[in-house]
């Protein structure tokens, strides 16, 4: 039975990595959904053609998440395209890794820009149009709990300030059954962080499991908490890693 029958939503960064799985389980779940891609458009592409030709409904919009005004955008065409707005997704992000002393001013902007900033534009722009029982999930990270290494201050930062943020917005849209959440992945096997090389070999021993989980299991966390049986959790930050902060 396909819970999100009826619903639209929209995934930043949605065309590769955890954003397509993510954007592929919400439409096998029935929903209506739009993505963002900046530079992957033959994957976005792709990826809608997918969807439409399983029997879905999916758009893929360029709109590069260090804008603002097409972020905006985004919204608005996921909308005006679809009829309204139910579940929005922030999933898009950077990562930068470098020694402290050499990070630049440019460096704090960009990384804030599209992992903070844009982040509280999409759900601005997106709390217009969602009515009540819509949802705002947010991708987070489980380094915003555990700094693991080095030379991740900046990265580490921009997902902490997303809890502040969920908990925040939590309060303000609890009123109108907006659940609000930010889920948080450890060591996801994607094509930026694949799990074949000698790091990943240290990672995996960190984890409980001893394993690296899938984008698929990060897209069956957002389905769940899209759906109405997510529906009385809100302002929390989920944490799904393989026990790697255990």
């Amino acid at each position: 039975m396909k819970r999100l029958t009826n619903r639209t939503a929209l995934v930043t960064g949605g065309s590769r990595g955890i954003g397509a799985a993510i954007t592929r389980r919400l439409a096998a779940e029935g929903a209506r959904v739009a993505f963002t891609y900046v530079h992957s458009k033959e994957k976005a592409e792709t990826l809608a053609k997918e969807i439409n030709d399983a029997g879905g409904e999916a758009i893929a919009i360029a709109a590069d998440s260090a804008h603002p005004a097409e972020v905006t955008n985004a919204v608005e065409k996921t909308v005006a395209t679809f009829g309204g707005l139910d579940i929005l997704v922030n999933n898009a992000g950077i990562f930068v890794s470098k020694p402290f002393e050499e990070h630049s001013l440019e460096d704090y902007e960009q990384i804030m820009a599209i992992n903070v900033r844009a982040v509280y534009v999409a759900a601005n722009a997106a709390v217009k149009h969602i009515s009540q029982g819509g949802r705002i999930i947010t991708i987070g990270s489980s380094m915003a709990d555990n700094a693991v290494m080095a030379q991740t201050t900046l990265y580490t930062m921009s997902k902490s300030a997303l809890q502040g943020f969920t908990r925040g917005l939590a309060r303000d849209l609890g009123a109108k059954k907006i659940t609000v959440n930010v889920i948080q992945p450890g060591p996801i096997d994607t094509d930026m962080n694949p799990a074949n090389t000698e790091f990943a070999n240290f990672i995996r021993s960190r984890t409980a499991l001893a394993e690296y989980g899938s984008g698929e299991d990060i897209g069956g966390l957002v389905a769940f908490l899209a759906s109405e049986d997510g529906k009385y959790i809100t302002g929390t930050a989920l944490t799904i890693d393989g026990g790697f902060n255990a």
